[in-house]
């Protein structure tokens, strides 16, 4: 069974879904790609973030 096969309506629905679909993956590839200004930190920050340590640096003491 094929848009092809659907009424008018539905197909439509189908069609403006799968375009939306295509919108939103266009948006993430461009978020995830476009991450040049923090590649600087990717040596200091591996995504892991511990609070505890975060108060142990000596610049606060």
């Amino acid at each position: 069974m094929g848009v092809q096969s659907l009424p008018e309506a539905d197909a439509r629905e189908v069609l403006d879904f799968v375009g939306y679909l295509m919108e939103k993956r266009e948006k993430t590839k461009v978020t995830m790609t476009d991450m040049s200004e923090f590649d600087q930190f990717g040596a200091v920050f591996d995504g892991k973030f511990n609070r505890d340590e975060c108060y142990d640096r000596k610049v606060l003491l």
